[in-house]
């Protein structure tokens, strides 16, 4: 099975965390954190420095790592290390998504892409851990 590593941001701002809505593709209209796939000699930092420009048009800080997710779907095996991480401009603009939103990550009724819900309930625990 083919396995795809990506790295992915959860952008904090105020207490509060920002999901984008998938555009196109297999989990279109799922709600993910945004972030992508990890090219050859790419450090996974730079690799989602890269992809947020990319998609959100926008510069982040990475503040910290938080966890490798791994999930199995039907077709490939996803490796994802996720990072915390600050924008460093507020203006964004889409470029994989319809939608973006700012939530509160204890949030229940987001429709998720699968692997996302480990990464949110990852980032939960260790806030609750924190608190």
């Amino acid at each position: 099975m083919k396995t795809v590593h990506v790295a992915a941001a959860i952008i904090e701002k105020d207490h509060q965390i920002l999901i984008a809505k998938r555009l196109k593709g297999q989990h279109k209209d799922l709600w993910e954190f945004p972030g992508g796939k990890i090219e050859e000699n790419e450090s996974s930092e730079q690799a989602l420095i890269r992809e947020i420009k990319e998609e959100l048009n926008t510069d982040i800080s990475i503040t910290s790592y938080l966890t490798t997710i791994n999930y199995t779907y039907p077709d490939f095996h996803l490796v994802m290390d996720v990072y915390l991480c600050s924008l460093a401009s507020e203006t964004m603009i889409l470029h994989d998504h319809s939608q973006i939103k700012w939530i509160d990550p204890k949030t229940q009724n987001i429709d998720w892409v699968p692997a996302d819900i480990l990464v949110i309930n990852t980032y939960n625990k260790q806030n609750s851990l924190s608190s």
